[in-house]
């Protein structure tokens, strides 16, 4: 199978449906030209791939028209025009969703008019009609609310009229939609919220929308705040050059977003059309909406409209030969891409950690924190955490006890660090060698090591973790304090650290609900904002740019140190894999689909702000799936036992976080097959081939 044939590559497939907002060529009054500028917007959607396109109020006669709008010469070419364009519609495959003034049992409406396929699919009337200040709309029309289960002749036929019209794609899961106007979303209760409680997962809005200072941003508010409180994807379209600049001027904004996610947006003041194009993901709204009981409630508290509202059901022309994806898929979905936003969240986790650490000092009474300190990522950010907690309580640093514990196969590099970091930190360092208790232990149990045998099974080396995490219980018990846990979210959730008297342990996870790819650019952080010395720093940066180890096998014939991606994996796809599984539930294939298109190409899409060169990487779909099965294996089917008896720590993503009295429970013994085989089901054969048999 390849690229071009199989379901894989599609889309579609996947849940994602196309919308574009268009912003055509206009001139005032002037129908036949913009019905040109309409058509040719929409022949270029269909040449795009695209599913869904939305194009401003009143975009056959234009808006600001005034008492033109009154001239039944006008209104009948109107209504010419679209009978032109039903029929122009017959060849293209989008869903056409376009601003037209109807006339109806004596009363003129500003109407949405729904056409696919060579018909028109529905008629949707403005609800709340603008009256004050430039806006003169009751001048002219007829309100929309209180319009439900009517009809209104449109190309010669009778079709559903009113409020209460969802529209539906029979053969397409996820293709919903629903439509206000302008206004609509400027109300206390908009329409759109209603169609979205409906069953709506995207929302139309046509808009005119006169510029003028800080407009934009407060369409991008109001547009955000609907997609948000609607749990749907929100698609906005606004006038642009070619309107009346009589008293107003217009600037063509286009807006998408995807409940709280600016997904695109167009380029503002653009005397050429312009079409703003991306793919929607509406299994990710649709599994959203399953998660937040509080959308069903308030479907509940509006009376059900998904049992009132009628459902337009239409078989949509989706075309399968363009694979494309158009839509930013972040690589780190935990690390955000813009440097702005990069740094705003590095402060929150940052001092999520930090205040949570704080009050736990504060409720337990300790005289100590006790911790070990490998020269690691994980236990450098919970030290640097535990240092900045006591600053702001005002305690001496020398409070946090840091002990490097170095075993079989502890390194000089890393062990050096360590002391370098706590000698940096000014904190009570200390050292322990664990190799002699290790081996007295190792004797004890008859083990093959303890004979001179190079075995270094598991046994090996969870008996040095086992002995690190007692010596730290003890003390802790010996200076009055508690052990603070270095263990991060990604290795609960593959299952990564040793259970009961291990690093699966301790009296506080301060780093539990923090991923290894957050770690490394909250360290970034605190290296850039100069939370602590130079020197510190210069500490830290050596220690990010050491490969992730849990140094318990002594290096091999080569020199090589043991390491911990080449066995459970690349923390970036894991982390990538974490982030749509816990948070929308994503079946396997859809994430392998996400990642193939996150990862497949080094050079394309957007990295992290200061992410090293040197270090990006990317990854094909062969390799995607190998990791992400072996993903399933471990989270579904291995390693639940140990997340049901975390150690309590703060939670720091939205995304989720593992522990059993949070937002994941799960039982310790289920299976993972259901995953394994959902998504072999969905890969080519060639990539099934790859992957190890289910047994």
């Amino acid at each position: 199978m390849t690229r071009e044939t199989h379901s894989f590559f599609d889309r579609h497939a996947h849940g994602f449906v196309r919308v574009a907002t268009a912003t055509p060529a206009c001139r005032t009054a002037d129908v036949p030209f913009n019905l040109a500028g309409v058509l040719a917007e929409a022949r270029r959607a269909d040449a795009a791939g695209v599913d869904l396109v939305v194009f401003p109020e009143l975009a056959l006669s234009s808006y600001a028209i005034d008492d033109l709008l009154l001239q039944q010469a006008l209104l009948d070419r109107v209504e010419e025009a679209l009978a032109e364009l039903v029929a122009a519609s017959a060849d293209l495959a989008p869903v056409l969703v376009v601003g037209a003034p109807l006339r109806r049992a004596g009363k003129l409406y500003n109407c949405a008019v729904v056409i696919a396929g060579g018909q028109v699919l529905g008629v949707v009337p403005k609800s709340y009609l603008p009256n004050y200040r430039e806006f003169y709309e009751k001048r002219y029309f007829a309100h929309g609310r209180g319009c439900v289960d009517l009809w209104i002749g449109v190309a010669g036929e009778e079709v559903p009229f009113g409020t209460d019209l969802i529209f539906a794609a029979g053969n397409l899961a996820g293709f919903s939609f629903g439509v206000e106007i302008c206004e609509d979303f400027w109300a206390p209760n908009p329409p759109g919220t209603m169609a979205a409680l409906a069953g709506a997962l995207i929302v139309c809005n046509l808009s005119a929308s006169p510029v003028t200072i800080g407009r934009a941003d407060d369409r991008h508010l109001h547009c955000r705040a609907s997609a948000s409180r609607g749990i749907c994807a929100y698609a906005y379209s606004a006038s642009g050059h070619g309107e009346s600049t009589t008293d107003l001027a217009w600037d063509g904004q286009g807006v998408i977003y995807e409940m709280s996610d600016l997904v695109a947006q167009s380029a503002r003041f653009d005397l050429t059309p312009e079409l703003c194009i991306v793919d929607i993901d509406t299994d990710r709204i649709a599994a959203e909406r399953l998660r937040n009981q509080t959308f069903a409630d308030a479907a509940e508290a509006a009376g059900h409209p998904a049992d009132t509202y009628r459902k337009v059901v239409f078989e949509h022309a989706a075309t399968r030969s363009d694979r494309t994806l158009i839509r930013p898929v972040a690589r780190f979905p935990f690390v955000p891409d813009r440097r702005e936003k990069l740094d705003e969240d590095c402060y929150e986790a940052f001092n999520i950690q930090v205040d949570a650490l704080m009050r736990r000092i504060q409720s337990t009474g300790a005289k100590s924190l006790v911790i070990g300190i490998s020269g690691g990522l994980d236990s450098t950010h919970a030290l640097i955490v535990a240092a900045k907690a006591c600053d702001r309580l005002g305690l001496p640093r020398s409070f946090i006890r840091g002990y490097t514990m170095p075993g079989f196969g502890t390194s000089d590099h890393t062990k050096a660090n360590a002391h370098r970091l706590m000698a940096a930190l000014a904190i009570t360092a200390g050292e322990i060698d664990i190799r002699p208790a290790a081996l007295r232990m190792l004797e004890d149990i008859g083990h093959a090591f303890a004979n001179g045998e190079p075995v270094h099974d598991v046994v090996f080396e969870n008996v040095q973790a086992g002995l690190r995490t007692d010596y730290l219980f003890r003390l802790a018990g010996q200076h009055g304090g508690f052990v603070l846990g270095t263990g991060d979210l990604s290795e609960l959730a593959l299952g990564w650290c040793t259970y009961g008297v291990g690093d699966h342990m301790s009296h506080y996870g301060i780093n539990a609900g923090v991923p290894k790819t957050l770690i490394q650019y909250l360290i970034r952080w605190v290296i850039a904002t100069g939370q602590f010395t130079d020197a510190c720093g210069q500490v830290l940066d050596a220690i990010l740019n050491t490969e992730i180890s849990p140094e318990l096998v002594p290096p091999g014939a080569d020199g090589a140190m043991q390491s911990t991606e080449s066995m459970v994996g690349p923390y970036e796809l894991n982390d990538f894999f974490l982030h749509h599984v816990i948070r929308y539930g994503q079946r396997p294939s859809k994430v392998a689909f996400l990642a193939w298109h996150a990862w497949q190409d080094r050079d394309g899409g957007l990295w992290p702000a200061g992410f090293p060169a040197e270090q990006r990487r990317a990854y094909d779909l062969e390799t995607i799936a190998v990791w992400l099965d072996k993903f399933c294996a471990r989270f579904f089917g291995f390693s639940q036992f140990k997340r049901s008896a975390l150690p309590n720590g703060p939670k720091v993503s939205s995304a989720g976080a593992l522990s059993p009295r949070g937002d994941w429970r799960a039982p310790s013994d289920a299976v993972a097959t259901v995953w394994r085989e959902e998504l072999r089901s969905a890969l080519p054969p060639e990539i099934v081939r790859t992957l190890p048999d289910l047994g």
